[in-house]
Formats: structure tokens, sequence, C-alpha cells
């Protein structure tokens, strides 16, 4: 007798490894995070607790050099995921489709979401303060699920219906773009900085 698993989903956990560039990095989102007009009225009006750039500014690494040197430490990362993952491009490289900063203020959360028309998500961490709200995961095939009954306390990660990824500064997460996840609200008292983005 055998039991294999099947159908795994590939989630990637890397370091940035540049306590400079994050350093820089939270200085620029701070500074976006103050002058931004259009990005505060969008999330003042689609109640994000916080922050973000997300429909307000598309060119961040034209704009501001943290976010270029950024970009060319994911596209490293991105590159190496898409191998781990058995991507077949053909031939062709992933390209950063958009990337956008997210401030969260204390006690707040974005809701369960995917990222469609695009190949390979992924967020980078820049402060996370203590009590900081993990990246919660969802099994894809929990709509289908209709009789399952709940998986038990000791079942490893590739066992349960949930997932949770606790980040630290620096930490970079990466997944397919159809994975579905979310941020819990967090217990931290201070902001959580993070940069997400996509690639297609």
């Amino acid at each position: 007798m055998s039991v294999r698993s099947l159908f795994a989903t590939r989630f990637y956990e890397g370091e940035l490894g540049h306590a400079e560039l994050l350093v820089d990095l939270e200085a620029s989102c701070r500074m976006l995070a103050r002058d931004d007009r259009a990005g505060q009225r969008w999330a003042k009006d689609h109640g994000y607790q916080g922050y973000t750039s997300y429909a307000s500014l598309n060119d961040l690494p034209l704009r501001d050099p943290a976010f270029a040197d950024l970009k060319r430490a994911i596209d490293t990362h991105v590159k190496r995921f898409a191998s781990l993952a058995f991507l077949d491009l053909s031939g062709r490289k992933l390209k950063l489709d958009s990337l956008w900063v997210n401030i969260l203020k204390p006690g707040g959360g974005h809701s369960g979401h995917i990222h469609p028309n695009s190949v390979v998500s992924g967020t980078i961490y820049v402060v996370v303060p203590e009590g900081g709200a993990p990246l919660k995961l969802e099994d894809p095939r929990l709509p289908l699920m209709m009789a399952a009954p709940p998986r038990t306390v000791e079942a490893p990660d590739d066992a349960r219906s949930f997932v949770y990824a606790q980040p630290s500064a620096g930490t970079i997460y990466l997944w397919e773009s159809w994975l579905r996840h979310e941020v819990p609200a967090g217990h931290g008292r201070s902001d959580r900085i993070s940069i997400s983005f996509n690639y297609s």
C-alpha cells in the first residue's frame, strides 16, 4: 500500500538580503503614503485601512531608484520560482506587470482574493511589527470539498485547508496568481508595510 501527494501547489519563500534597501524602501513607501492623494482617496473610498498605491501609481521602478533595485532583486527570485514550479514558458521570460505599496494600519486586513491575468504574484515585506498578520493561503480545491470533514490539528501543510505564512522584514513570498490568499487583521501596534507585484 502507498499514499502519494498529488497536485502540489508551490509556495516560495526567500529573503531580500539587503538591509540598506529595506531602509530606503520604507522611506519611499512612507513618502508615497504622505504625498499620493489619489492613492489616499482610493483607500478611503474602498475601506482600505491604511494606504495603497494599487490604483494610483503604475511606474514605481521608473519613479524611484529603490523600487528599481527591488525589481531587479525580484526578477531573480521569480525566475528561480518559475523553474521550481516547472512552468513551461516556451522560451519566454516572465515580466513585471504591476507593483504597488501596501501600508496597513493596526487592525487592518485584506480579504481573500486572487490576481487575475497574471502568472506569478508575490509580496516583499518591508516592515512587520510584532503581532503583524501572516499571509493566509487557501487550498484552491476548497470549493469542491462539499462533504469533506476538517483536517486534524496535526495535519502537515500539504493536507490543510488553510496555511498561514508568517513573514519578517525582508521576506519575499511567491505563488502562482490563481492561488487565493488574504491578510487577516493583525494585532500589531504599528504599520505593516509590504510591496506586492504581479508577473505576466
